[in-house]
């Protein structure tokens, strides 16, 4: 057999050269290799750009923010007519690497579809309710989260008044686009005591609130053709 065989080489050959040569003649070859390799799930899958799906995993930080921006980005670049897939799943994060995405989401021509896997807290939940109208959706087991900004600052007292000026300003932003998005009429009063402490949904409450469209059970297979 050919992993016991002793193979002979001339004295003039380099040791590594024979060992090489050596290794492979013992290494079997089958055309079933191939085969065996592509049946082989990944360890861990990762989605393409070209399947139109983004997934927002994690703390909505300045490098995840500038990942999903360039997705987005690209996205509507290949297609600017079909529509993105946007999964949520966050606790939520900076302000500012959020509105980039917010931004983004509302610039491109392709409509952003969202839908919360998991938890969509903070801004979070912002980017789930800002998706294309219709098409903010979530899980039923999801949890979503609301709030007000919150940050500190230390220094002196005009510096510190000037940051507790700019957060003020920040919270009225943020309102404005939730009432912007929230598929239910709400005042920017009813927000702001809506938002005044940490408020939990369900994905009940997130429907009842106007945060999402619908409550996902079952993948239609009509939208999926559609989104293809």
């Amino acid at each position: 057999m050919l992993g016991s065989a002793r193979a002979s080489f001339p004295s003039s050959w380099p040791l590594n050269a024979a060992r090489n040569i050596t290794r492979s003649r013992a290494r079997p070859c089958s055309g079933h290799l191939g085969l065996r390799a592509q049946h082989t799930p990944p360890k861990a899958w990762v989605p393409t750009p070209y399947e139109r799906i983004v997934c927002l995993n994690g703390p909505v930080d300045e490098s995840l923010s500038a990942s999903i921006v360039a997705q987005l980005l690209f996205l509507e670049a290949d297609a600017p007519e079909k529509p993105i897939n946007l999964y949520i799943n966050t606790p939520g994060g900076a302000v500012t690497a959020g509105l980039a995405i917010y931004d983004t989401m509302t610039y491109i021509t392709s409509p952003v579809t969202t839908i919360c896997v998991g938890q969509a807290a903070s801004m979070g939940s912002l980017l789930l309710c800002a998706g294309a109208a219709k098409k903010r959706f979530c899980l039923p087991h999801s949890s979503i989260m609301v709030h007000q900004p919150s940050g500190g600052y230390f220094g002196q007292a005009s510096d510190i008044a000037i940051h507790a000026k700019e957060i003020l300003r920040v919270r009225e932003q943020l309102n404005g686009i939730y009432k912007r998005h929230l598929t239910k009429p709400h005042s920017l009063e009813e927000i702001e005591r809506m938002m005044e402490r940490d408020k939990f949904m369900g994905a009940e409450e997130a429907l009842e609130f106007g945060i999402v469209d619908e409550i996902l059970t079952r993948r239609n297979k009509d939208e999926e053709a559609e989104g293809q």
